[in-house]
């Protein structure tokens, strides 16, 4: 059986990929930039990015769809909504750093690692913990 902090792992690297798409489909000329530094023929660039960014448009529906879908699963299947939500936004935020990286170039101000850093601590505290029942509520169980 798969644990619900996959499932929040998936669904925020999905998220991250709905975002590229996004950026993709309504952002800037970057499939016309990327197409005409592939092709040689700069011509078929001119028609050719307009279908790629329609892909790009149908992919941004289609992961957050399936985004959506694992993150109910790993609400769940997690022992608590927090545990599922900080792990889907620690793996956004780590899933969009490297593909923004990867595909545009982008680097990142030092107080932006301080704050993933401080969201990754928060994670370990949250995945660390372990459920206790209060003494009280031990003595109502057994009546």
């Amino acid at each position: 059986m798969i644990s619900g902090s996959f499932y929040a792992l998936l669904a925020g690297f999905l998220g991250a990929a709905a975002s590229l798409s996004a950026k993709l489909s309504l952002g800037a000329d970057y499939l016309k930039d990327m197409c005409e530094a592939g092709l040689r023929e700069t011509s078929a660039c001119d028609w050719l990015h307009i279908p790629l960014r329609l892909l790009c448009g149908g992919l941004l529906f289609t992961c957050n769809a399936v985004m959506w879908t694992f993150f109910s699963k790993a609400l769940r299947h997690c022992s608590s909504s927090a545990r599922a939500t900080v792990t889907t936004t620690a793996s956004n935020f780590i899933s969009s750093a490297i593909l923004g990286r990867v595909i545009f170039g982008e680097t990142h101000a030092a107080l932006w690692w301080v704050g993933i850093s401080l969201t990754l601590c928060g994670l370990l505290v949250l995945h660390g913990s372990t459920l206790q029942t209060l003494p009280q509520q031990e003595g109502r169980k057994d009546k």
